[in-house]
């Protein structure tokens, strides 16, 4: 599987599958998670109800993944992980490579070849941006998926790529 980092946004992405950096409720919220409801459209947040009214009746939990409709996204699923929020006391580290490994399983099982990530648990939740890089190219370089062919990791801002490309080892 080819990793590849992006600057852009992750709405934008023309893949089989989106990941969204979720909160549990799976209702929407801030940052990535807003951007991907907002564009996405109703469907998303239809299908997530229903996913909460069955299997997640108390939230998705931290690390695991499941997917929606992609709905107005030019996408056809919507793949929906809950990163953990960083601590300097506690290291939740596996959580956070959980989300990237439990969101390729869930888009190998769809059958999907391209998946755009965004740097999951660095915005809201405070993970440090090139720690968050770290944690998933941990994951992303060591995965075999049997459908997925590429991962993008998309950045937003010019800053965040360029110390992904740094962690990288890209320049």
């Amino acid at each position: 599987m080819e990793t590849v980092l992006i600057e852009g946004d992750i709405t934008a992405q023309q893949v089989d599958a989106i990941v969204n950096a979720a909160n549990s409720s799976l209702l929407g919220g801030g940052g990535v998670d807003g951007a991907i409801h907002r564009r996405g459209g109703p469907a998303i947040l239809a299908e997530c109800r229903a996913l909460r009214a069955s299997r997640y009746g108390k939230g998705l939990p931290t690390g695991q993944a499941v997917a929606t409709t992609a709905g107005n996204l030019p996408a056809r699923w919507v793949i929906h992980t809950v990163g953990p929020v960083f601590s300097p006391r506690e290291d939740r580290s596996a959580l956070l490579r959980d989300c990237y490994a439990n969101s390729l399983t869930v888009a190998d099982g769809l059958g999907a070849t391209t998946v755009a990530f965004p740097l999951i648990s660095a915005g809201v939740y405070g993970w440090p941006v090139e720690d968050a890089v770290r944690q998933a190219l941990i994951v992303l370089r060591a995965a075999a998926p049997l459908h997925v062919t590429e991962a993008r990791l998309v950045l937003f801002g010019a800053d965040t790529h360029a110390a992904a490309v740094r962690v990288a080892g890209l320049r």
